[in-house]
């Protein structure tokens, strides 16, 4: 690749594949398009899978609001929303009345809804495996960088 001085773009980088922000990109993009090629055997966006594996993770604890379900995942609170009501149309999550907040309601996933994410989170995870499997032994400190750069609140 033609490095700074060559294409005429400022940079703080002799090359292109030195940014950081690049690589992440084209890591993210890679990555994304492998679990899209997993998860549509499922009839899901990969969002949709967050969000239902997310909400069986979560059924363990008990009752589940969607606030609660957009943090855990990192998903926009609207966007959430409207991922759930296709979920919902789906058979595969259903609200209830919260058991100790009148105004909120109780998310779950149906049965049908936990069996399909147990089935998609084994092909995600089996990406994810082959994925980073260049990493070898530093795949759990690079887990660890990616929080570090997500900082405590996320």
């Amino acid at each position: 690749m033609p490095d700074a001085e060559e294409n005429g773009l400022e940079s703080e980088f002799a090359s292109a594949e030195d940014s950081t922000g690049l690589m992440l990109w084209r890591v993210t993009n890679a990555w994304q398009a492998a679990q899209r090629a997993a998860l549509r055997p499922f009839d899901l966006t990969h969002v949709q899978f967050v969000l239902l594996a997310s909400l069986a993770w979560l059924d363990a604890d008990g009752p589940t609001t969607q606030r609660e379900l957009s943090r855990h995942a990192g998903t926009d609170p609207m966007m959430t929303s409207q991922v759930l009501r296709t979920l919902e149309r789906k058979n595969l999550v259903e609200r209830r009345g919260h058991p100790t907040d009148a105004r909120a309601k109780a998310l779950r996933a149906t049965p049908a809804g936990a069996e399909l994410a147990a089935r998609a989170n084994a092909a995600v995870e089996a990406v994810d495996r082959r994925f980073f499997a260049p990493l070898g032994a530093e795949r759990a400190a690079f887990t660890g960088m990616l929080r570090v750069v997500l900082g405590p609140a996320s």
